[in-house]
């Protein structure tokens, strides 16, 4: 059975299933670092709401998220979970992970070798804590990121109960999340917001749930009900 452990820092909530956590704990907190030092000298990387350019001798943490943002059409911040996730878990393999997961507040980026139930939450509808996907071995690594207009403090500008994007790159995944959110204000927005979703460069599926309607787009993984499951399968909302 995997063992998750959590760790908070600046804020950010995050359970992660490592050998090595002590390393990915380090380099959460040194990326965090980083990317306030840089903010520091360019405000506006943390307060625009659409992509902006890079000053000289950006770090690498910086540099992903502005690259993501410039494909969706978003602020840099949008990506900022997803990269921490991805580059976290990317230390763990540099320490001889075989498996690590990192949950950054349900943006997820992971490696194994075996499957893993990923536990989505849309709200409290009818949905609620019923919903799961499967990815399997041959997706990974993968970024599993999500957005939702009810729940979190992330800033939003749409009404949606949930958008899940799933990408090789957790930046892109966590952006896009947050863009597909934005483009829904009611249940008949959906369908075209899956579509300007799906052909962003990168997006491998998408899956949006706004009340009692459930779109996908993409190859998105499979979808599971976890009645009845094990719960400590999966990898739980925050």
């Amino acid at each position: 059975m995997r063992v998750y452990r959590r760790f908070s820092w600046k804020g950010a909530n995050f359970r992660i299933c490592s050998d090595h956590f002590d390393s990915l704990a380090e380099e959460i907190k040194k990326q965090r670092a980083l990317l306030e030092i840089y903010i520091q000298r360019q405000p506006a990387f943390a307060a625009s709401l659409v992509p902006v350019g890079l000053k000289s001798g950006a770090p690498p943490i910086a540099r992903r998220m502005a690259e993501a943002a410039e494909l969706v059409g978003v602020g840099p911040m949008a990506a900022v979970a997803g990269a921490v996730s991805q580059m976290a878990v990317e230390a763990g393999l540099e320490a001889g992970d075989r498996e690590a997961i990192v949950d950054n507040g349900g943006d997820i980026f992971m490696v194994s070798d075996a499957e893993v139930v990923v536990g989505l939450y849309p709200g409290g509808g009818s949905l609620s804590d019923k919903l799961g996907i499967l990815i399997e071995p041959g997706a990974m690594p993968l970024g599993i990121c999500s957005s939702s207009s009810r729940m979190g403090h992330s800033l939003s500008l749409g009404k949606c109960d949930l958008a899940c994007v799933v990408a090789r790159n957790a930046a892109l995944a966590d952006a896009a999340a947050t863009y597909a959110c934005n483009l829904v204000k009611r249940p008949g927005d959906v369908a075209a917001a899956l579509e300007r979703v799906q052909v962003i460069p990168g997006i491998s599926g998408v899956m949006i749930v706004e009340g009692e309607r459930v779109g996908l787009a993409g190859d998105f993984p499979k979808l599971l009900r976890l009645e009845g499951r094990n719960l400590l399968e999966k990898v739980p909302r925050e």
